[in-house]
């Protein structure tokens, strides 16, 4: 009887030995840990929907002064066609973003929806397009630096229209159809009419409210093209 018990005794101490070896070579990745594990990120979905916090690339981006100062702008009117032509040297960014809204149709089916006589036309509210979308009243919120020069404000010039606060040009342009020496060294010159003074001076003669056409002519597309005749 004795011999018994002492037997199942070693039998129970070896038992023990063997499960303290076995747990000693467990992985450590298996062992509890004292601090809590991060868990890993969620697995991104195939049909995600994009981010759209950034502004989408448009044509003109990055290019180089010296393209940009290559192309012209074909506003076709319902009075006429307005070809303009491109001072980049001058004024990049303001160049820039005209192209970037021509190339990308934002001009299309806006109005020149500002006239004073023997002053200006101008046109670029996005808000007066046939159809606004999302993107486009974003992209009609998007400004674009001040770039005051030496161009002088003469008759035919193209420049950025703004608010009286600084860096707030967005869309909007305006043409001169006379003379305007109280706007240099202010406002961004940034292109001048090729061809096609005839409709500008036809939309600024046309019957007004105020500053607001009675009947606002009507942009249908601008084209932009490699300029037959290098501004000068």
């Amino acid at each position: 009887m004795g011999l018994k018990i002492i037997h199942l005794a070693c039998l129970v101490l070896c038992a023990v030995c063997f499960a303290t070896v076995a747990l000693a070579q467990q992985p450590e990745s298996q062992q509890p840990d004292s601090q809590p594990q991060q868990k890993a990120p969620p697995l991104k979905k195939a049909n995600a929907r994009p981010n759209t916090d950034t502004a989408a690339r448009e044509p003109f981006d990055g290019a180089t002064v010296e393209r940009m100062s290559k192309q012209c702008v074909a506003l076709d009117t319902e009075s006429g066609e307005i070809v303009v032509e491109m001072l980049a040297e001058v004024a990049p960014e303001s160049v820039r973003n005209f192209l970037n809204l021509a190339a990308t149709g934002a001009f299309d089916t806006t109005t020149f929806n500002r006239v004073v006589k023997g002053f200006i036309i101008q046109g670029g509210n996005l808000a007066t397009r046939e159809k606004l979308t999302p993107e486009l009243l974003r992209r009609a919120a998007r400004t674009v630096p001040d770039e005051p020069n030496a161009v002088k404000h003469v008759r035919g010039v193209l420049s950025m229209a703004r608010t009286d606060q600084p860096n707030s040009g967005a869309s909007h342009f305006f043409i001169l159809a006379g003379d305007a020496p109280h706007l240099d060294g202010t406002f961004a010159a940034f292109g001048r009419v090729a061809r096609g003074m005839e409709t500008v001076d036809a939309i600024n003669i046309g019957e007004l409210e105020g500053d607001q056409p009675k009947k606002p002519v009507r942009m249908r597309r601008a084209i932009v093209a490699t300029c037959p005749v290098q501004a000068k």
